[in-house]
C-alpha cells in the first residue's frame, strides 16, 4: 500500500572532478557505492545511490566530474553529467570550498542556465577553510546563478549533511517509493565490485595510471562452501603499466586484492574469493567497441 504524503524523486550530483561528490552520497547511504579517491575524474558512469526513510525517499546520481575532455571515454563522462540535468527534480552542484571559484565552476554555471530545475549550490570542505572566508565565498558564486538555495557542508566530516538533506526534501513532489527500504543502489553487485577493484588501484598506484585502467568482472559465482568466487580482469594500455600493477613479484597486484577483498566481503555480506588478472588493451578509451564492453553506454 502506498504511503500517505510520502515524497520522491531524483537528484544529480554535479560539480568539476575530486569536489567530493562520491564521498557526499556515501555519507549519505551509509555505505561505499561509489569510489573515492584523491585523483580527478575517478567516477565514470552516473551511480544510483538510494536513501529512504519513513516518508522519503531520494534517488541521488553521482554524475561523472565535467572536465576538460582528452578522449572519447572524457567525451563520454561529460555527456553522461550534462544528460543527467534533465532527469531529476533537483540539482545539487558541489563545490571545493577550500580551492574557490574557478574555471570549472563558471563552465558548469553557465550550462546550468540551460535547465529549468532548481539548483542547490553545495560548499563542500569547509573543514579545510577559515569561518570568516565562507561568506565572501558565497558572494562569488551568488553572482554567477540563482540557486534556489545554498549549503554549507564537509561531505567527509558529515557536518550539515542533514541540513542539505531538509533542503533536497522541500522541493521533492509527492510521489511512489521506487525502491525497497533496504535497497541502497539500482547497479548490479557486479559493477559495485569492480568499482571497489579499481578504487585499490587508485590509491595504490602512481600519476600514469589511473585514468588507463578499466576493470570487469568475468565471472561471479558461489560455490559450494558458500564463498563466492570473482574473477575480475584489471585493464591497462601499456605494458609498463601491467608492470607497475602487477608489481614486484606480484606484491603490489596481491595488496590491491587484499584491501578489494574487505570491502566486497562487507557489500554482500559473505566471504570471498577473488582473483585478480591484468590484462592490455592499448588505447581502450578511445575505442567505441571496448566502451561499450566495459558499459560505457553513450546517453541518445
Amino acid at each position: 500500500m502506498a504511503k500517505k504524503h510520502f515524497k520522491s524523486g531524483f537528484v544529480a550530483i554535479v560539480g568539476r572532478p575530486n569536489v567530493g561528490k562520491s564521498t557526499l552520497m556515501n555519507h549519505v547511504i551509509g555505505q561505499k557505492i561509489a569510489i573515492m579517491s584523491d585523483k580527478p575524474q575517478t567516477t565514470r558512469n552516473k551511480i544510483h545511490g538510494v536513501y529512504t526513510t519513513e516518508d522519503t525517499q531520494i534517488v541521488f546520481l553521482d554524475t561523472p566530474g565535467i572536465h576538460k575532455r582528452q578522449s572519447k571515454l572524457g567525451d563520454y563522462m561529460n555527456q553522461t553529467a550534462f544528460n543527467t540535468l534533465g532527469e531529476v527534480e533537483t540539482v545539487l552542484f558541489l563545490i571545493d570550498a577550500a580551492e574557490g571559484l574557478g574555471g570549472g565552476d563558471r563552465f558548469i554555471a553557465e550550462q546550468l542556465k540551460q535547465v529549468k530545475t532548481p539548483v542547490i549550490l553545495v560548499l563542500n570542505k569547509i573543514d579545510r577553510i577559515e569561518p570568516e572566508s565562507l561568506l565572501p565565498l558565497i558572494e562569488q558564486y551568488r553572482k554567477l546563478y540563482d540557486f534556489a538555495e545554498i549549503v554549507p557542508i564537509s561531505a567527509k566530516m558529515g557536518n550539515n549533511v542533514n541540513t542539505l538533506l531538509e533542503q533536497i526534501q522541500k522541493y521533492l513532489p509527492e510521489g511512489p517509493q521506487y525502491y525497497p527500504d533496504d535497497q541502497i543502489t539500482d547497479h548490479p553487485e557486479q559493477f559495485v565490485i569492480a568499482e571497489l577493484v579499481r578504487e585499490k588501484i587508485l590509491h595504490m598506484t602512481r600519476e600514469e595510471v589511473p585514468h588507463s585502467i578499466a576493470v570487469m568482472i568475468e565471472d561471479m559465482k558461489v560455490q559450494d562452501n558458500g564463498v563466492v568466487h570473482i574473477m575480475a580482469v584489471i585493464f591497462v594500455e601499456r605494458d609498463s603499466q601491467k608492470g607497475i600493477i602487477i608489481g614486484k613479484q606480484g606484491a603490489m597486484l596481491k595488496e590491491v586484492g587484499k584491501q578489494a577483498r574487505q570491502d566486497i566481503q562487507n557489500l554482500l555480506g559473505s566471504k570471498i574469493f577473488l582473483e585478480l588478472w591484468v590484462k592490455v588493451k592499448k588505447d581502450w578509451r578511445n575505442q567505441e567497441r571496448v566502451l561499450r564492453d566495459l558499459g560505457f553506454h553513450r546517453d541518445a
